[in-house]
């Protein structure tokens, strides 16, 4: 029966095209692996396993490692094991246990596949992790693709098993006489998992004693909505969201705008209230400025400006070229281009940022004028005035790079040395 469950799942999920692949079997020791392990021998696929010691259990860490050990040695496996120090890796990258585990692991997987060259990663998910993983998303709160639970596959990684309920695994393991280990931290409720493992599914199951199936099957209904759910929200990104800009007008007009915010922000580690906050923000001055990990929004005129954060921005490299000044020199039109007379510009040259107070006077005026002011004429956002850079001549400012030459250092008939200068794309 299981044996049969787990096969139309994988034919039906198309986890597994050919008995050829070659399958890296994350093994633990535990029972949900080893069945895993079992059951794929069993329908005749090739599996070599793949075995992680965190050393977070003392001896029963080692305990694990022996007993997947005798286990591969027993069913002619070719077994790869590693050892970590996950408490060192957790406070190096400042991330809990649980998470610091879960990278080592992963990356590890990954690397082995490779050099092995098997084709996919098997991992042995069942329905009631998907069931707990639905309920901890709606705890801490998700969109609907939290809600849909774990998939069969993603990418390289297949899950096989997400067709039986841990009752049913261990059944099986029962009926073969195969032994497992079990982890002790399990049976704790320090982990919000198996909190829920042990304290809030046992009190729903009272109250519904079917809730497991009523939960996976709600998991199901919920995908295939979620296909319909992306496919529209797609669309509505692709009105409101170009070239990092998110269009007010248009996505105030869409059906659901926090929707869209939420789908487009989200995943670049914005949370759920901030995206609240600039959802209310709409309607409010340009200046307000919201920040995740690696991301940052400004609330701008008539747009959502999202950006990258960057490190520390390197100041552009410009090209001098001397040329003598004739009547068949013709001065570029495009503003990326800048030409000075060599004899008004002054050592040394420098380039800076610009700062509150500069002014120039403008090629074509007369008058100084603020170098702020000139940007928020020229509809500058707050993001484009953050990586505004200026050529100086001495003390004078003779070119906003890319934008506008000072008045001062223009060409005129007097001139005899032209310096011609551009940005060096090749080297930024």
């Amino acid at each position: 029966m299981v044996i049969n469950k787990v096969s139309y799942f994988i034919a039906k999920e198309n986890l597994i095209s050919s008995h050829k692949e070659k399958l890296l079997v994350a093994l633990s020791g535990g029972a949900d692996s080893v069945a895993l392990l079992r059951i794929l021998l069993k329908l005749g696929y090739q599996c070599i396993a793949a075995h992680c010691n965190f050393w977070l259990r003392g001896k029963e860490s080692l305990r694990d490692e022996e007993f997947v050990t005798q286990l591969c040695k027993e069913l002619k496996v070719p077994l790869y094991k590693t050892n970590f120090d996950t408490f060192a890796y957790a406070k190096e990258k400042s991330i809990s246990i649980e998470m610091a585990a879960r990278e080592l692991r992963y990356h590890w997987f990954y690397e082995l596949k490779k050099t092995t060259n098997a084709d996919s990663i098997a991992i042995a998910h069942h329905i009631d992790d998907n069931i707990e993983t639905l309920l901890l998303n709606l705890i801490r709160g998700s969109g609907i693709k939290g809600l849909t639970g774990i998939p069969p596959r993603n990418q390289d990684i297949i899950r096989p098993l997400l067709c039986l309920y841990r009752e049913e695994i261990e059944d099986y393991l029962k009926s073969i006489g195969q032994a497992f280990v079990t982890d002790s931290t399990n049976l704790e409720t320090e982990y919000t998992r198996n909190k829920i493992r042990l304290n809030l599914l046992p009190l729903m199951e009272e109250i519904n004693p079917s809730v497991k199936r009523t939960l996976n099957e709600t998991i199901g209904y919920l995908r295939e909505t979620e296909h319909i759910y992306l496919n529209v929200i797609e669309k509505g990104i692709q009105r409101v969201y170009t070239d990092n800009k998110i269009d007010i007008a248009r996505l105030v007009q869409e059906p659901s705008p926090s929707s869209l915010l939420y789908e487009i922000l989200y995943p670049k580690g914005f949370t759920s209230q901030q995206i609240e906050s600039i959802h209310n923000a709409l309607g409010d001055q340009p200046g307000k400025q919201f920040f995740s990990t690696r991301w940052k929004v400004l609330k701008d005129r008539d747009y959502l400006l999202v950006q990258e954060k960057e490190e520390k921005a390197d100041p552009p490299q410009l090209e001098f070229k001397e040329v003598e000044y004739n009547a068949d020199f013709v001065i570029p039109k495009d503003k990326k281009t800048a030409c000075f007379d060599k004899s008004k510009l002054k050592e040394p040259l420098t380039i800076r940022k610009w700062q509150q107070g500069d002014s120039f006077i403008p090629f074509g005026m007369k008058g100084r004028k603020k170098i702020s002011d000139y940007l928020t004429d020229e509809k500058f956002s707050r993001f484009d005035k953050e990586n505004v850079w200026l050529l100086c001549s001495g003390e004078n400012i003779a070119w906003i790079i890319n934008e506008r030459i000072d008045e001062r250092f223009k060409i005129d008939q007097d001139s005899k040395r032209v310096i011609i200068v551009k940005e060096n794309r090749s080297q930024t």
